[in-house]
This record gives structure tokens, C-alpha cells and sequence, in this order.
């Protein structure tokens, strides 16, 4: 008889193991993960930042090592815009057949550049150090002081060409130096089950400003389950825009920090969810400077029995001063089964600060649907053209012309897969 395959946090354990002399760089930041994941395991629901997602199914899911290097992905990756320079991970291995060299900007895998950030805390996020333990590959890139590192488009496609459950955990880094920009445009796609668990750290120097445009399109059996370290030096600008429509369970989890006078962070973000698909977008953003802009607004289109999650948290320390942070959650019920859970955070030790928070749900306005009809608009049409308008607030803030278009024309295809 076969002996039962480990799964949970005892089968990574086992495959790390198994992988640890042929992991990439220095062991001992992973051999310390491998130790505070067997001590505190995966977060459950009595942890106040997982209270509404319960990782019970990717605990008891079977996952295998990618095998498929050279698998043809020619399919998934003609869904993928052609705008700026590709860096292109299949599986979670960088593909240099399939990538370009970017510019204004150097790049190198993490598999050669083999080290590890320090903005990243694997001591206390179970699936960062997760990440940590088994990472293999990923993007290191850097963009020089003063210099345009234009567009790059950081593409993560996930194959079933070895028929079974896979996980990868990739590592990217991002560094921009003082006065630098950068439009990253990540973009994830994948077929069939696998665990896609990428951890990334971002740190934007004195006066740079990076664009940071994500679509998150995973296979609606997959779990995608990332974590996001930000860093924002003095002057500096992080302006991202997150558009989860995949996966059966996914969670996007921003951490990030204002470092410098006049930093400014805008987390904006859209989710579109239908039948059982269950999403979290979990944010912290720590004011640790004066004069610092934060914003957030982040909007849910929720079909069929799905549940969405925010969880928004502000900080503010006490010489902070000055700060001017803002946060709105909406949520737009299309189906009585959907749900949404919102949990809106402010925490402020300074006294001379502006900050404010809001959340509504509701369902599509019937007065407005009657209105359409009345002028001869098909009812699919016409509840097309309300959830668009509900949209429009978030999307509209990505001023990168090719990446709005590309987020566009996702959210039209998610919508007439709904009317299919």
C-alpha cells in the first residue's frame, strides 16, 4: 500500500526537503522560513486578518513540483496585450525564449540574482515564508537614478500540461533609484488547478514614481495567493491598480509604507467575481512620515453565490503629521447569494492629520434599468452599461492609456461570459 501524500504545511515542509540543495542563494533565510512556518502553520480563521478567508482548501489540496520547462503556452500567451518589453514566467520559471530585454531598466531572474530583500517579513507571514522557503525564480528589476524605465510587461502564465496540481512561488523585486520611473503592467493567466503564491517587494527612492498596473486572471480552479511589500521614500509616488476576475480562491495582500515627507501611495482596485469564486484584498498602509497622500478606492461586482473581502487599514504614526489619507470600498450585488465582507481600518497617533473612510453596498438601481429599457436597450445591455459606470471611478485612474485599454476589455469579456 502507498503511504499517503503529505499535504498542508507538512507536504511543503516534505518538498523543501527534497529541494533545498538545489534552491538558489544563501540557505539560512529559508531553512528560518521552513522554522516559523512549522510553528505557526497557515493562518486560520481565528486570525483577525483571515477571518473571512478560510485557506482550508488549499491546505487540503495535493500539490506537485512544475515539471514542464518547455510546455507550449503559445495559447495563453496570445491573451497577453503586446505593449512594452515581456518578462515572461511559465510556471514560475523565467522563459528567455519567450522574453525581451527591457531598456531603461536592468533585469535578471531571481534564480541568478539569488537574494533575498529586507522589506519582506517571512518571520510573521506564514505564506511569505512559504515563499521564502521554496521560491526559485522570479524578476529582479532596477531601474537607474533619473532614468525612464518605460513600459514592462511581467507576465506569470500557468500551465496544465502535467495534468496535476502544481504550485510555484515566485520572488520579485523592484527597485527604483532616486528620480526614476517605471509602468509594470503584471499580468497573470493560467489553466487548470495550481497554487500561484508570488511575493514581491517594491522599494521607490527619493522622487521616483512607479506605475504598477495588475490583472489577475488565474484559471477559476486555481488559488492565487499574493503578498505585496511597498516602500515609498521621500517625495516618491506608488500608484497601483489591482483587477482580480480569476481564480477559485485569491488574495492580494498590500503592505505598504511611507517612508519620506510627501510620499503618496494610491492602492486602488476592482473585483469581479461569479459562482463560488471567493477574493480578498487586504491592505495596510503605514503613514511613518509627515505630509504623506494615501488613496484608495476599491470597487466589487459580485455574481452568483461569490464572496468578496476588503480589509483596509491606515496608520498613522504620531510624527506624521500633515497626512492626508482616504479610503472607499464599494460593493455592487448582482445576485442575492453574493456577499461581501468590509472592514475598514484607521488608526491614527498623530493630531494634525486628515483621514477618512467609507463603505456602501447595494444592487443595481431598478429606476436606472427602467430608464434604458424605456429607450429600447436590451436588459443585458442595459445592466451592462450600469456595472460599466460603476467601474469607471476605479479604472479611470490608470493613466497608462494601453494598460486601461487592456483592463477594459478584460472587464467586457468577463461580462459577456455572464450573459453567455
Amino acid at each position: 500500500m502507498n503511504a499517503p501524500v503529505a499535504t498542508g504545511v507538512p507536504g511543503f515542509i516534505s518538498r523543501f526537503e527534497g529541494l533545498r540543495t538545489r534552491l538558489p542563494g544563501d540557505p539560512a533565510p529559508r531553512q528560518a522560513a521552513a522554522e516559523t512556518l512549522r510553528t505557526l502553520g497557515f493562518p486560520g480563521r481565528r486570525d483577525e486578518a483571515w477571518h473571512y478567508t478560510n485557506l482550508r482548501p488549499v491546505a487540503e489540496a495535493e500539490f506537485h513540483e512544475p515539471l514542464t520547462l518547455l510546455v507550449d503556452c503559445a495559447a495563453l500567451l496570445a491573451r497577453v496585450p503586446n505593449f512594452g518589453t515581456r518578462l515572461v514566467f511559465v510556471d514560475g520559471r523565467f522563459r528567455a525564449d519567450l522574453s525581451g530585454t527591457p531598456t531603461g531598466a536592468s533585469f535578471e531572474p531571481f534564480a541568478v540574482h539569488a537574494a533575498f530583500g529586507t522589506l519582506a517579513r517571512p518571520d510573521r507571514d506564514p505564506l511569505t515564508a512559504l515563499n521564502t522557503m521554496l521560491a526559485e525564480d522570479g524578476a529582479v528589476i532596477t531601474v537607474p537614478a533619473n532614468t525612464d524605465g518605460g513600459t514592462i510587461a511581467l507576465v506569470n502564465l500557468a500551465t496544465d500540461a502535467s495534468g496535476r496540481a502544481t504550485a510555484f512561488h515566485p520572488r520579485h523585486i523592484i527597485r527604483l533609484g532616486a528620480g526614476a520611473r517605471l509602468t509594470l503592467v503584471e499580468i497573470a493567466l493560467g489553466e487548470g488547478t495550481y497554487l500561484h503564491n508570488p511575493v514581491t517587494e517594491i522599494a521607490v527612492a527619493d522622487g521616483a514614481t512607479l506605475t504598477h498596473v495588475r490583472l489577475q486572471d488565474e484559471s477559476l480552479t486555481a488559488y492565487h495567493l499574493a503578498t505585496l511589500y511597498a516602500s515609498i521614500a521621500v517625495g516618491a509616488t506608488y500608484d497601483s491598480f489591482t483587477l482580480a476576475l480569476g481564480g477559485r480562491l485569491a488574495r492580494a495582500e498590500i503592505h505598504t509604507e511611507l517612508t519620506g515627507p510627501g510620499a503618496t501611495a494610491h492602492l486602488n482596485a476592482a473585483q469581479l467575481l461569479t459562482g463560488v469564486q471567493h477574493a480578498d484584498l487586504t491592505s495596510v498602509v503605514r503613514h511613518a512620515a509627515p505630509h504623506g497622500t494615501s488613496r484608495q478606492t476599491v470597487k466589487h461586482v459580485l455574481a452568483g453565490r461569490s464572496r468578496g473581502v476588503f480589509q483596509g487599514r491606515i496608520e498613522v504614526a504620531r510624527h506624521a503629521q500633515k497626512t492626508d489619507g482616504y479610503q472607499m470600498n464599494q460593493a455592487l450585488l448582482l445576485s442575492p447569494d453574493a456577499e461581501i465582507d468590509c472592514k475598514p481600518e484607521l488608526e491614527i497617533f498623530a493630531d494634525d492629520v486628515k483621514c477618512s473612510h467609507g463603505a456602501t453596498v447595494g444592487e443595481l438601481d431598478p429606476e436606472q434599468l427602467f430608464y434604458l429599457r424605456s429607450r429600447g436597450i436590451p436588459d443585458n445591455e442595459a445592466r451592462a452599461i450600469l456595472v460599466r459606470a460603476f467601474l469607471t471611478e476605479a479604472i479611470e485612474t490608470v493613466t497608462h492609456e494601453a494598460a486601461r485599454g487592456m483592463l477594459e476589455r478584460a472587464v467586457g469579456a468577463w461580462w459577456e461570459r455572464q450573459a453567455a
